[in-house]
């Protein structure tokens, strides 16, 4: 019974941090309480073995050993920098876009937010591809990741890393959280989850969704959107992208019961074209 629970739960988390739907700009206690979340640090790789072996039972010159220790100072640097950009980024907060906006005021935004949103609309709407790594970190400060891969219109997979079971995927019309453990899936028309817009052919803040913030530093632009269901609630969704370059950065999503999940992607790739089948949602092996 513990087991199914725990089960259960990795999949509810899944499904809040991935869809994207039920998400939303914390507010400042809760950015305080999610900016104290800490991801690992990866393991070190081994160090070059120029470095370790520099003396080769001989007494070296001293011109071979500059040489060697130049060439082994090279190689940790090369080594270190292959670390800095394999290394998963530490979920960051925006205190700011929560307090620049409300439900029914985006007639208000000014000339450089409607340019902002512009910037945003582009980079997803000429985005056709997307692949990395993914971070993510859950209400309880649970850190999962795995990989990712998007394909418009309509298509995105999201594989845990092991031990997880779970893996999420969107075939153009429906979204499953497959669980290849219990080989069973939970399945959602994708007309009803905020990734319709995320994976369109072209994207309109605007006119798609209900938007209640934008804000922009040196370092990340940010919008928030809101989600209204009268079942479940209202739920909001913070993304945030680099301001030097559009990448996408992280997403926050806050539930209807105020608990956040932040995924933060990395290791981007605009240009590799996955695997039709991986998006292929098997309605045979998997129990719905």
């Amino acid at each position: 019974m513990q087991l199914c629970r725990a089960l259960a739960t990795g999949r509810t988390m899944a499904i809040a941090g991935l869809l994207a739907c039920l998400a939303a700009a914390p507010t400042l206690a809760q950015q305080a309480t999610s900016e104290s979340v800490r991801l690992p640090a990866p393991r070190p790789h081994a160090q070059a073995h120029a470095k370790k072996h520099l003396v080769t039972g001989t007494v070296p010159s001293a011109r071979a050993g500059a040489a060697a220790r130049a060439q082994a100072a090279q190689a940790e640097a090369q080594q270190q920098q292959q670390q800095q950009q394999q290394q998963p980024p530490n979920p960051v907060s925006n205190p700011f876009a929560a307090l620049l906006g409300s439900p029914g005021t985006t007639t208000a935004l000014t000339p450089k937010q409607r340019a902002l949103i512009d910037r945003v609309d582009k980079y997803l709407s000429t985005t056709d591809l997307l692949s990395g790594k993914f971070v993510q970190v859950g209400p309880d400060g649970r850190r999962s990741q795995g990989a990712f891969f998007i394909q418009k219109p309509g298509r995105v997979r999201f594989d845990y890393d092991a031990p997880s079971p779970i893996s999420i995927v969107a075939d153009g019309q429906t979204v499953v959280v497959r669980d290849t453990r219990l080989a069973t899936q939970d399945v959602y028309p994708l007309s009803q989850t905020p990734l319709r817009f995320l994976l369109a052919d072209h994207v309109d803040l605007l006119k798609d969704t209900n938007l209640v913030a934008v804000y922009a530093d040196d370092v990340f632009i940010t919008v928030v959107v809101e989600e209204k269901n009268g079942i479940v609630g209202t739920s909001r969704l913070m993304i945030m992208f680099s301001a030097k370059d559009m990448q996408l950065k992280q997403w926050t999503v806050t539930d209807p019961q105020g608990y956040d999940t932040t995924v933060a992607v990395y290791n981007l790739d605009t240009t590799k074209k996955p695997n039709p089948g991986m998006f292929h949602i098997d309605f045979t092996n998997y129990h719905n």
